[in-house]
């Protein structure tokens, strides 16, 4: 795996978001068989909440959506480890953060990746490396 991906960065690569950086795209381009981008279960579980509540609108189905957002080679999934949830307890400082961010941060901190993400916040904390 060459990076995880932040909720908002597989919402915009899906859509062709002009809002993606070129350091972005070019990790996005990167990905192949052999070097999938990751995507935290978490993620999908964000995405689905923000098509519920109307936040989100997608150019499919959501089950389609879905299926599409995690078909290997180009993109594998990730589960919330024993590891990864104890990563969690190393990052008692963000405990006001929104616990999805926490989640994913954890993850690429445990895989040793960085994370594709345009959040200031999770950038500026220096807790992973970043791709912004």
């Amino acid at each position: 795996m060459i990076a995880l991906l932040d909720t908002h960065i597989l919402l915009w690569w899906f859509q062709g978001s002009k809002r993606l950086s070129s350091a972005q795209r070019r990790i996005l381009a990167r990905a192949d068989d052999d070097h999938p981008l990751g995507v935290s279960d978490v993620t999908l579980w964000e995405v689905a909440m923000l098509v519920e509540l109307q936040r989100v609108r997608l150019s499919l189905p959501i089950d389609e959506w879905l299926a599409r957002a995690t078909a290997a080679p180009l993109v594998e999934r990730c589960g919330i480890s024993p590891a990864i949830a104890r990563e969690m307890v190393d990052l008692s400082a963000t405990r006001d953060w929104d616990p999805a961010d926490r989640i994913i941060v954890a993850s690429a901190r445990v895989l040793g990746i960085p994370l594709v993400t345009g959040d200031t916040r999770i950038a500026e904390s220096g807790l992973v490396q970043t791709i912004e």
